[in-house]
């Protein structure tokens, strides 16, 4: 069985929103043979993202930066991580208020360094969301990737 790290900072009932929306598409019953594991940014350990065949990340945007429990969840695993977990699949969505810019910049930025590969186009969105379906979209293409492989 594979397993699907869902990584999140969703500290508003909006984010809590999309957080479940792509809870639902990982979690959708045509998927077999993927566990979906979801941790808070501030709770995440190196183990998650060793066992983990897979990543979404979910973040606000947040001064033009991804949020701040994210970056920890970054700054207190990534020299124990990197170099073991190159090549696995991976996207990530955020929510801002004017720009995610920034955000986007610096989560590509530390992926890359980890050599994750990018299996989904981001979801970025601004403001209110009253489309879900790109979240569910996105939670169950990771999936189906992890899936398949």
């Amino acid at each position: 069985m594979s397993t699907l790290l869902v990584l999140h900072h969703s500290p508003t009932p909006l984010l809590r929103r999309l957080l479940d929306a792509v809870l639902d598409g990982a979690r959708d019953d045509a998927i077999e043979g993927v566990a979906v594991r979801v941790v808070a940014a501030l709770d995440v350990t190196i183990e998650d993202f060793l066992t983990a065949d897979g990543y979404l990340l979910g973040t606000p945007a947040n001064f033009g930066y991804m949020s701040g429990a994210l970056k920890h969840a970054f700054d207190s695993t990534y020299d124990d991580v990197r170099g073991r977990v190159g090549g696995r699949p991976f996207s990530f969505w955020i929510h801002g208020r004017s720009d995610t810019t920034g955000a986007r910049r610096a989560v590509e930025s530390i992926t890359t360094g980890l050599e994750w590969r990018l299996v989904a186009e981001p979801v970025e969105v601004l403001r209110q969301v009253e489309d879900l379906d790109p979240f569910v979209e996105l939670g169950g293409t990771l999936a189906a990737v992890l899936m398949e492989s």
